[in-house]
């Protein structure tokens, strides 16, 4: 039986506030987050993430916050990622109104938190977060970046979502730092080379642009797809992604 794609819009959140850039730079502001939160419920939307892009501990309890107000208007998974880095915070988050945790920096600084938060939570509750750029310092010619891409690592990314999969890590969240906010489409060779070594879903983010760019990412092996700034222009809406993949063959909740 095959599973429904699922269309999930993505909000940057720093201070309280939606931003968006391009290449994770020169952000700005694109609207409140909970506002944007209903609109897209109501468009159909079938997940929401909130990512924390500044997640200093000044802005940790307006995050908080936002969660919580958002999970009492909006009846749809919502998953929250930035500046997790233990167990307690998963649960302050959970407790929050949150279903799932993104986690990227601290399960790079120690791959351990992604299986203590697995055993306290059930995998279903982790989603590894992967900010890759095009490298050619690694064997698959993808790398692990940190601090929004500007940072690189050592990590193969491929490796690297092997190694959390092992962990425990109940879904990885691919997002193409090169591709991010140009609108110019879907990394599609990284989506298939995750879904070759992925047995948990894949989330595509970082370069759509258009109504075709989506069903490519779907076709390339992801299950679902990510987007922030088309969203958040009114470019595009939840509802015309899901006719768009509809009308190439996916199944759409």
């Amino acid at each position: 039986m095959s599973v429904a794609v699922r269309v999930i819009p993505c909000l940057d959140v720093a201070a309280g506030r939606v931003v968006k850039g391009v290449n994770f730079l020169n952000l700005r502001d694109a609207g409140d987050p909970i506002e944007l939160a209903r609109r897209y419920y109501e468009q159909g939307a079938d997940e929401i993430t909130f990512l924390d892009v500044t997640a200093t501990v000044d802005n940790r309890d307006t995050m908080y916050d936002v969660v919580r107000a958002t999970a009492e208007q909006v009846f749809i998974p919502l998953t929250v990622g930035g500046g997790v880095r233990t167990s307690e915070d998963v649960a302050r988050l959970l407790a929050s109104g949150a279903d799932k945790i993104g986690v990227n920096s601290a399960a790079i600084a120690r791959p351990a938190v992604i299986g203590e938060i697995a055993d306290r939570f059930g995998a279903q509750v982790i989603v590894l977060s992967l900010d890759v750029k095009r490298s050619s310092t690694t064997e698959s010619g993808f790398v692990v970046t940190t601090h929004g891409g500007r940072t690189e690592t050592t990590l193969d990314a491929l490796d690297w979502a092997r190694e959390a999969i092992e962990r425990g890590a109940g879904e990885l969240l691919v997002n193409s730092i090169d591709a991010d906010g140009t609108k110019a489409g879907f990394d599609l060779e990284l989506i298939s080379a995750m879904r070759e070594l992925s047995a948990v879903p894949v989330i595509a983010s970082g370069g759509a642009g258009a109504l075709e760019h989506f069903a490519p990412a779907i076709a390339a092996g992801a299950d679902a797809v990510l987007a922030a700034s088309v969203f958040h222009n009114g470019e595009l809406t939840v509802g015309q992604v899901k006719a768009a993949l509809a009308a190439s063959g996916a199944e759409i909740r």
